[in-house]
């Protein structure tokens, strides 16, 4: 357990300096902007959202992306984090909880524990499943005739589109689409809830332009397979959910993606949510997406120098892989020291990091920069991945000062 974990909140009040390293700390004045910019996004469209809870796991962050239950969707990665939300939905601010994961057999027990034990609290709760391959509809079926449960049968299934990241999903082109929509039609295991994609490709893109491309890729993919939906004689609702950081943040753009597409199928509504997780933190991949500014980052790792290496100009501080991670994007290095950027964690071991001079010139010595002793911020590449490595999230103003600390969902 880390020792901060038995200690947290004994540091409420107290600068950020004061903490113990490394630590992980937020700014929740630039959490609350960043949040609030997509919330009014979204209110100006008219569309719905669905936050992902896979970044700062924890109640406090969740509660502000749901706007205190404006909105009421949720997607999670993990059973953890579904675990984590239950209080949300026994409170009665959040209906919908999304497992984003294609359904595995072993997760649905656990799965409709979560479901039964919550619905007496809020009726109107209830958890969504993803699927992308008829495999899922056999081990659906399957389950269902063993565990036969009024609460889970039929589950409310998303059917995950690939739009280029060929993570997980059906191409719209694919003649595999229209046949899973089908069987999915056909059973009496599942209900079709919609069509989800993510553009994790989106990363790559590195101006404004590139992200509205990828955002209208999104769009015309999951439209693309509202066309297989058949209505009958039925009026039909399906969800369309598109979304990633980087495209959340031209998701303005949205409406001219959609003008002439969203009545396309007769006797189908066609509702749009955007989802997106990274987006309250952002960090140095964002960045470099040209979407994001430097003072937009929220997340910031306080490290220790340990010791100061003038001979090769570098110095050793005490936040490595397994504090920072070993993400990597056009920002030199593994980290940087946000009020120093032209320093950069250049090297890595699991407790050690390595602070380097990577640009060219005499000016910066490392013995007239830092000392030992000294504690420095440093911006991560992956605020994701960094965050899961922390146990304790410092939540400071805009004076730097602990003002409350949160405590993440952690595991699987």
């Amino acid at each position: 357990m880390d020792f901060s974990l038995q200690h947290h909140e004994s540091f409420i009040g107290r600068p950020a300096t004061d903490l113990p390293t490394p630590s992980l700390i937020l700014s929740k004045p630039t959490l609350e902007k960043n949040i609030n910019q997509l919330l009014q996004d979204v209110k100006d469209l008219g569309i719905s959202f669905r936050p992902h809870v896979k970044t700062l796991k924890s109640l406090e962050l969740t509660r502000l992306m749901l706007a205190n239950g404006t909105h009421r969707r949720i997607v999670a990665s993990t059973l953890s984090e579904l675990r984590g939300i239950l209080p949300l939905a026994e409170e009665g601010i959040l209906d919908e909880a999304l497992y984003g994961l294609p359904i595995y057999p072993s997760a649905l027990p656990h799965l409709q524990t979560l479901l039964t034990t919550t619905t007496p609290k809020n009726p109107k709760f209830k958890i969504l499943l993803m699927i992308d391959s008829p495999q899922h509809i056999d081990v659906l079926e399957s389950y269902a005739t063993s565990n036969p449960n009024p609460a889970t049968a039929p589950w409310p299934v998303f059917i995950k589109i690939d739009v280029g990241s060929h993570r997980a999903g059906v191409e719209p082109s694919s003649k595999e689409l229209p046949a899973l929509v089908q069987r999915v039609e056909s059973s009496k295991a599942v209900e079709l809830y919609g069509f989800y994609c993510h553009a994790g490709h989106s990363y790559a893109c590195r101006r404004e332009e590139e992200a509205k491309r990828v955002l209208g890729d999104e769009v015309k993919g999951v439209l693309e397979a509202v066309k297989f939906v058949d209505s009958g004689e039925r009026k039909r609702k399906v969800v369309v959910s598109v979304g990633s950081t980087p495209t959340a943040h031209v998701v303005r753009e949205v409406r001219d993606f959609l003008s002439g597409g969203e009545g396309g199928v007769e006797g189908v509504e066609v509702e749009v949510e955007v989802h997106a997780g990274n987006y309250p933190s952002n960090d140095l991949q964002q960045v470099c997406t040209g979407l994001v500014k430097e003072e937009q980052q929220a997340l910031r790792i306080l490290a220790e120098v340990c010791s100061v290496y003038p001979g090769r100009n570098e110095a050793l501080i005490n936040a490595g892989t397994v504090a920072l991670s070993k993400e990597t994007s056009e920002v030199p290095g593994f980290g940087r020291v946000a009020d120093r950027p032209e320093w950069s964690v250049v090297r890595m071991a699991q407790e050690h990091g390595i602070l380097g001079f990577p640009g060219k010139g005499d000016g910066a010595k490392v013995e007239e920069v830092f000392q030992v002793g000294q504690k420095v911020m440093l911006y991560c590449q992956h605020a994701c991945i960094t965050a899961a490595a922390h146990f304790v999230y410092y939540v400071v103003d805009e004076e730097d000062v602990v003002r409350e600390t949160w405590v993440p969902w952690k595991g699987w």
